[in-house]
């Protein structure tokens, strides 16, 4: 005897059930599901988490990850056209912009941005600039110090 040979005992292994083939089937029409009602149905109530129309577990408990909104860098943002507010060849620090009321707070960092033109010379401090801001100031003969 080889494995090729190996069969199992007769009516070890039954035959699927065909359902819904007639009458004389025995499992014809409501194909053994009874009439009507949730269970006799096709859709969403043989789904896994399903809770009979109640609200799922899943659904009622909040939502809970990992996002980035928490180590987001928030800047106090400047524009150019604020800075020309201040004499030429004057040095800006955030605590100068904080008493002419330019940024909220001298806690967060601050951003030089490049919207309009600045006209007067200046040595800029803050923790970032733009690459149009950078250029403006460059441009009128003042300096971009980035604090660390």
């Amino acid at each position: 005897m080889t494995l090729s040979e190996l069969r199992n005992n007769p009516g070890a292994r039954k035959g699927t059930r065909r359902k819904g083939r007639g009458p004389g089937s025995g499992r014809g029409k409501t194909c053994g599901k009874g009439h009507k009602g949730q269970k006799a149905r096709v859709g969403k109530q043989g789904t896994r988490g399903f809770e009979g129309g109640q609200m799922p577990l899943y659904r009622r408990l909040p939502k809970k990850g990992f996002n980035h909104t928490r180590f987001k860098t928030v800047y106090c943002v400047v524009n150019l056209k604020a800075l020309n507010a201040f004499d030429g060849g004057s040095r800006i620090t955030p605590s100068v912009l904080k008493k002419k009321r330019l940024i909220a707070s001298v806690r967060l960092p601050v951003k030089v941005l490049g919207d309009g033109e600045l006209t007067v010379k200046l040595d800029v401090v803050a923790h970032a600039f733009s690459q149009k801001a950078r250029e403006a100031i460059e441009r009128q003969g003042g300096t971009c110090e980035i604090i660390g």
